[in-house]
């Protein structure tokens, strides 16, 4: 399972004409679901994204989580960041996990990050989406819950 998580002071999604999701300050998480990821996948980068001291402190430090500024997460699947781009230069998805397997765990790793207290919001899955963010910092990091364990 891969994430790409930014901090953000604002986004929101739409789909269509339609926000169908909006968060303040917090995090904005594309998530890729792969082939062979797990419950376990999901529930170790929930607990990741939800403590990752990427937010100041009073000090200027990045030293608070988004649990620790009352922020919000808005959490976008994304089966394409599952593209491997090696060979030629049409990206192939068969890492991509099946649609009806990578629905189950986004709505698991949205529903772990909601058991920590966090406002979560999200996109709709398998919808095209217009994603719009105030990326702050910027700060972007990568997870894959492969190279965490």
């Amino acid at each position: 399972m891969r994430a790409v998580v930014q901090r953000v002071s604002r986004c929101h999604v739409y789909v269509g004409e339609e926000i169908v999701g909006e968060i303040r300050q917090g995090l904005l998480v594309l998530l890729g679901v792969a082939v062979g990821d797990e419950l376990a996948d999901a529930k170790l980068l929930a607990d990741k994204s939800a403590g990752l001291r990427i937010f100041s402190d009073q000090a200027g430090k990045m030293n608070l989580s988004v649990r620790d500024i009352n922020g919000g997460v808005l959490v976008i699947s994304q089966f394409t960041l599952l593209g491997d781009a090696r060979n030629g230069k049409r990206p192939s998805f068969t890492q991509a996990a099946p649609p009806d397997h990578a629905n189950e765990l986004y709505e698991f790793f949205c529903e772990q990050l909601r058991q920590t207290g966090i406002a979560v919001a999200t996109g709709r899955f398998r919808a095209d989406m217009q994603v719009h963010l105030i990326n702050d910092g910027p700060v972007t990091i990568l997870l894959d819950s492969r190279k965490l364990f």
